[in-house]
């Protein structure tokens, strides 16, 4: 049997792919978060929740409907980003001209009452959700076997995250986006209706996390406890990227989840807290983040 470092061959690798599979969620979600934060300076612990709705949407859409899983990887973020935008629209809106702690107040509050409805429902115990059939199986990489389903949620979050770059960063509605933050007023005067733009840009960060729900739903099990269990990771990955960063976002993302992964190998005991241990090494070098802008 093949050994690198005296680990074996298929022990690392299979590690190297959780790790990468963990850093497609982490980017994912970071990703949204830092959308959110970028373009409208609101902190969304909401986001852990609206993650696990993604995937109570495809269960459901599943169980109520018998929609499957295609269809669901495009409904159930469409559902979750437009809930999102109307949270926006009627109660996150009213909050924007006072202190920034009241957004964040209201989305950790969001966050509990969406938590607590879903225990309500449907108890705290998970519940499967199986790969589409053209998604199951192993392909047999010589020195590995590669789940199907588990290449695919890397390859899904990876275009997702670009897509969304080349928006906000390359597009005449991402250089709104970005100027809207800067200057609404200015912006505004040229006609663009800028609560319509900071709408979508807050349902576009839940859709994210829906997204993510639906990809995660076949991989772990549907809980409404998922999303607490992640997204204190996931901020973590936005600070160490940079706060409102989308590059630092994606690739820190990915990069920390195979960080993470590795670590499993490597010295298990400090896998749950490796993440943590960079983010404060990050902190005491460069405070604004990997990619962040200093002030």
């Amino acid at each position: 049997m093949m050994t690198i470092f005296g680990i074996p061959t298929a022990a690392l690798f299979g590690q190297l792919l959780v790790g990468l599979i963990n850093g497609s969620f982490y980017a994912l979600l970071s990703l949204g978060l830092a959308v959110i934060f970028g373009l409208l300076r609101v902190i969304n612990f909401a986001h852990g929740a609206q993650y696990m709705a993604g995937a109570f949407a495809a269960l459901l859409l599943l169980t109520q409907t018998g929609i499957g899983y295609w269809p669901a990887l495009i409904l159930a973020p469409l559902i979750v980003g437009l809930g999102g935008a109307l949270i926006e629209r009627t109660m996150l809106s009213r909050l924007y001209k006072l202190d920034p702690l009241y957004g964040l107040l209201f989305t950790f509050g969001l966050a509990l009452t969406l938590e607590g409805t879903f225990r309500w429902f449907f108890g705290t115990s998970g519940q499967p959700y199986s790969p589409p059939a053209a998604l199951t199986g192993a392909v047999n990489l010589g020195f590995m076997f590669l789940p199907i389903y588990r290449g695919w949620v890397v390859v899904a979050s990876l275009a997702v995250c670009l897509g969304v770059w080349l928006l906000i960063e390359k597009t005449k509605l991402g250089a709104y986006l970005r100027a809207a933050t800067e200057n609404p007023v200015l912006v505004q005067s040229f006609g663009v209706n800028v609560p319509l733009l900071l709408t979508f840009t807050y349902g576009l960060g839940a859709a994210l996390a829906g997204f993510a729900g639906v990809l995660a739903a076949p991989v772990y099990q549907v809980s409404p406890l998922m999303g607490s269990n992640l997204i204190i990771v996931v901020f973590a990955v936005v600070v160490v990227g940079g706060m409102g960063s989308i590059l630092g976002a994606i690739v820190t993302g990915y990069l920390l989840g195979i960080a993470e992964g590795l670590t499993k190998v490597f010295y298990p005991e400090a896998s749950n807290i490796v993440i943590f241990v960079i983010m404060a090494i990050v902190l005491i070098l460069r405070p604004a983040g990997l990619f962040g802008k200093d002030a």
